[in-house]
């Protein structure tokens, strides 16, 4: 067999179906259209997904509102009066937490601030509140990032730093040198 002599299995390919070319093709006078109405004219027809007028599907399910973050991470809450159980001086990891019961599943740890802390314990986690880090340290403990700490947020770098120019903030949030500028400016 040549390749010029290749064929396709019969019944494998149709013509194409021509409507309104006569009576005699099968599909003429009405082409398939049916007896008049909306669909039968040129250019007639619906929009997908319209139901005719009665409430569409779409609008009788529960309106949904907001979105899913897809970069969420959610943790495991742990907080500083769940820690006062263990010994001063005990370093506190993630395997010790799930050991005592304190962690169950595989997500990352959060320590929260609720409660008090008196002894002084090392904490391993991956994340930590500020009143959480703050209590830790007051009672002589330390704390410990997995994978290393966070970098600064820009707010709390925005509260760490002076405004530009120096000087101070006053109780409404202003710059002290901008106010003794602008006494000068005006003599």
């Amino acid at each position: 067999m040549q390749q010029h002599e290749l064929r396709p299995p019969k019944g494998a390919t149709h013509k194409r179906k021509r409507v309104g070319r006569g009576n005699a093709s099968g599909h003429g006078t009405y082409a398939t259209r049916g007896m008049k109405g909306q669909k039968a004219r040129s250019g007639g027809g619906v929009r997908p997904h319209f139901e005719g007028g009665q409430l569409p599907f779409v609008r009788r399910m529960a309106y949904k509102r907001g979105f899913r973050n897809p970069f969420r991470v959610d943790y495991e809450e742990v907080n500083i009066g769940d820690l006062a159980r263990f010994p001063g001086g005990a370093e506190v990891t993630v395997a010790v937490l799930r050991e005592a019961g304190l962690v169950r599943s595989g997500k990352p740890v959060k320590i929260l601030g609720e409660g008090a802390l008196s002894v002084a314990l090392t904490v391993e986690a991956d994340r930590f509140s500020k009143s959480a880090r703050s209590k830790i340290e007051a009672a002589g403990g330390t704390v410990r990032w997995i994978g290393g700490e966070p970098p600064a947020r820009a707010a709390d770098a925005d509260e760490a730093q002076p405004p530009p120019g120096g000087g101070t903030r006053d109780a409404t949030g202003e710059s002290a040198v901008a106010e003794e500028a602008g006494d000068g400016a005006g003599s």
